[in-house]
């Protein structure tokens, strides 16, 4: 080996589905059933040390920490909401960078709202992450971690997680093979168990790859963050809709394979005399005609991107809301949980980088 040249990184073992550790132990000489004993030990049993796996021989525990090691993925910090009890966690990723997840608390269940990525790409201004640009795509194991250190802190109230939505940091499908790779542990039930229908991923409308996200065996649920049915209007606070316009977006949600259980979703941040008039009611009740299995769901501006937005009033927004219900359409108003700790929605950018 010449000098300074690096030497492979090795294998993230929590980064693996049970397939490709499959074909990792084989590949080391190993049987094949050996996989199944070690993915449970990372996904049931909560190892993080090849070493502790006790019931694999010593040999090919020595074999296994020659190529694999684990997802490094440390709590920073952790606040606590006095109004709802959802709990925000800061993460410290391998080289230094912070992501943050939060435990939401409705009363009834726990879910998880976890990251894709550190920063975001898409640069909608209403919301904190943009600030932070993208840094950098999460691996697979940093975004199955996640869920793992959240149920770690709920083991010791003996409850666990009922729900995740990847609406963190990041555009989900800007980072699509490690989010596929993610759901496909987290929805194995050898690894978490979670169900399709209890997993939501939103986007802020990457048409090309909502497809390709359908046409994996279980998709999950899609919410699609829309917030103005004009696409001038949209480009001004969303750059994306330059490139994905409604009228393609609508056309590709038209045509997903839903089953008997699937709606979409379309999320819509209210933001006071920007996009809450009843004339904006109207576009969108037009704009989602011909879709027929689909949710809006109104969430009021949170502070937190520093962009000059506030939010509209409880008036203002029961009569976006009632216009929409008049027409028709499926809607109801998101509860916004962890605001007093910046973990509701657009709230979250990893800023206590004093945290040591």
């Amino acid at each position: 080996m010449c000098k300074g040249e690096i030497l492979p990184e090795k294998t993230h073992l929590d980064s693996l589905s049970l397939k490709y550790l499959q074909e990792l132990v084989i590949g080391l000489g190993m049987p094949k059933f050996r996989a199944m004993q070690i993915y449970k030990w990372i996904h049931h049993k909560n190892c993080e040390e090849i070493s502790d796996m006790t019931d694999i021989s010593v040999a090919d525990r020595k074999k296994l920490s020659e190529v694999g090691v684990f997802t490094s993925l440390d709590v920073s910090d952790i606040r606590k909401s006095a109004k709802d009890g959802s709990v925000k966690f800061l993460f410290r990723l391998f080289d230094g960078e912070l992501i943050e997840a939060v435990i939401l608390n409705d009363g009834k269940r726990f879910t998880a709202c976890i990251s894709s990525q550190v920063g975001c790409l898409m640069g909608c201004t209403f919301c904190a992450t943009a600030k932070l640009g993208l840094k950098r795509n999460l691996t697979t194991g940093e975004i199955v971690k996640q869920v793992k250190r959240l149920n770690e802190y709920l083991a010791d109230s003996e409850k666990k997680l009922n729900n995740l939505v990847f609406m963190g940091m990041g555009e989900p499908l800007d980072n699509l093979d490690n989010v596929k790779s993610a759901l496909t542990i987290l929805l194995d039930d050898n690894g978490y168990g979670f169900s399709h229908r209890k997993i939501t991923l939103s986007t802020c409308g990457l048409t090309d790859k909502i497809t390709e996200l359908f046409e994996m065996d279980t998709p999950v649920n899609l919410a699609v963050s829309v917030n103005s049915p004009d696409d001038e209007i949209r480009k001004e606070i969303m750059p994306v809709a330059n490139k994905y316009p409604l009228s393609s977006l609508m056309d590709v949600l038209k045509k997903l394979p839903l089953t008997k259980r699937k709606s979409i979703t379309i999320e819509y941040v209210l933001l006071k005399g920007f996009n809450d008039s009843i004339e904006d009611a109207k576009k969108l009740v037009k704009m989602l005609k011909g879709l027929d299995k689909v949710k809006v769901n109104l969430i009021t501006y949170n502070s937190g991107a520093e962009a000059g937005f506030s939010s509209p009033s409880e008036k203002e927004t029961l009569k976006f809301q009632e216009y929409l219900i008049s027409n028709n359409v499926g809607v109801f108003i998101r509860k916004s949980l962890g605001s007093d700790i910046e973990g509701a929605c657009g709230q979250l950018r990893a800023k206590h980088e004093d945290v040591s």
